[in-house]
């Protein structure tokens, strides 16, 4: 008997040492351990953490373009393809103003930024100043965004590919050449605990655990504001659906360790569209609704510019009234489409929208730089889970979910 026990015990532990979670998570345990008691060798890891993420970013195109294509072209009837993008945009604005809206709702309640202000780490924000929003063009960002340029190029492509005569016999070739892409994809991805762990040791390395604590009541605020939306709004539309919220997010806990170790949602990209199709959504849908999703489904990325606005006027006293909290509503529901696709561009948004509104002073960006990254993570986490979400609930209104 005690031998069986200990064999079991024994398959156990060998079933979670050969899991490539097991060693993101142990990556990120070692990196909190180097930065928070060697810091200075902490900081010299943060290329390990870029890099992955650099390597990851190079399959984001490639990836992209292949599913829309293969997406669009293998659904053979276009006007199903336009309802599909229809619906997904028009579930993306509401979802995403839902976050907008609570973001607010809870900064106003919890007043986060009525902190003591002794102890906060200002670092310069010159390179966010007003002359940063004033020369914000659409079509410099657009330029600047790789990922929209690609959906709208795999758009048109696989418009023209439903049309041609030579459809499926170009559509076998791309299926293989994305074989090979996320065949090359697999191999990189046994890196992920050296990104995770170069990524983790910077953060805690260079911005350190007590000099965070000013800021404790916002980034609480952010992570509960995250944990409502996920497990109440995101898990009613679920349930609605008849699915569960945490069944989901036991499927794609590898996926979510990934980007909490990397602070990046792209990273996980490409694994999480072929976790959802083994879930039961059709290539189809998957491949329509996740990359969009990366450009306008940004749950996340929409609860923390909200904050970050009311956080910024509570530092500075400033009273805003309903109309000033509406039109801040409405300029954050333009400026934050996109806002994940270029790096540092969630700074270039806050920029935008504080000098629009001319009442909250464009220097309380310096406050947010030093915990930027670790609302990065909820941030990341919450767009990827937002993005699932999207696209479980398009397959399943569809009925493209176990087909």
């Amino acid at each position: 008997m005690q031998q069986k026990i200990s064999h079991t015990k024994k398959n156990w532990w060998q079933q979670i040492v050969s899991h490539l979670t097991f060693y993101v998570l142990m990556a990120i345990i070692a990196g909190i351990y180097l930065g928070n008691y060697y810091p200075a060798t902490a900081i010299k890891m943060e290329w390990l953490g870029k890099e992955f993420i650099e390597l990851i970013k190079l399959f984001i195109a490639p990836i992209i373009f292949l599913t829309i294509v293969l997406g669009i072209g293998s659904v053979g009837n276009l006007k199903k393809a336009g309802r599909i993008g229809i619906k997904s945009l028009l579930y993306f604005e509401i979802v995403t103003t839902a976050a907008l809206a609570i973001g607010i709702i809870i900064a106003l309640m919890f007043e986060p930024g009525k902190i003591n202000k002794a102890g906060l780490v200002v670092q310069d924000a010159s390179k966010y100043t007003a002359a940063t929003a004033s020369h914000f063009s659409w079509i410099q960002f657009f330029k600047a965004n790789t990922t929209l340029q690609v959906l709208i190029i795999a758009i048109v492509a696989g418009i023209a590919l439903s049309y041609s005569k030579r459809r499926l016999l170009i559509i076998n070739k791309l299926q293989i050449i994305s074989k090979y892409v996320f065949l090359l994809l697999k191999y990189v991805m046994y890196l992920a605990p050296l990104g995770a762990f170069g990524g983790m040791a910077y953060t805690i390395g260079k911005f350190g655990l007590k000099t965070l604590v000013p800021l404790a009541k916002l980034m609480g605020c952010i992570y509960l504001t995250m944990a409502i939306f996920i497990f109440i709004v995101l898990g009613l539309i679920m349930r609605y659906y008849k699915l569960n919220i945490f069944s989901y997010l036991n499927t794609i806990s590898e996926e979510l360790l990934l980007v909490l170790g990397t602070s990046s949602s792209e990273t996980a990209l490409p694994a999480m569209m072929q976790k959802l199709e083994k879930m039961g959504c059709s290539k189809s849908v998957v491949g329509l609704v996740i990359p969009t999703g990366y450009s306008f489904n940004l749950d996340g990325t929409s609860i923390y510019l909200s904050m970050a606005v009311i956080f910024i006027a509570q530092l500075y006293n400033v009273h805003l009234s309903v109309s000033e909290l509406l039109i801040i509503l409405l300029i954050l529901m333009l400026t934050s489409k996109g806002a994940a696709g270029v790096t540092g561009s969630g700074f270039v948004v806050l920029a935008s929208t504080l000098t629009a509104l001319h009442t909250i002073p464009i220097e309380g960006l310096a406050f947010l730089l030093g915990i930027d990254k670790f609302m990065s993570e909820a941030r990341s986490i919450t767009n990827l889970i937002g993005n699932g979400v999207a696209t479980l609930v398009i397959a399943k209104s569809e009925k493209e979910f176990g087909v």
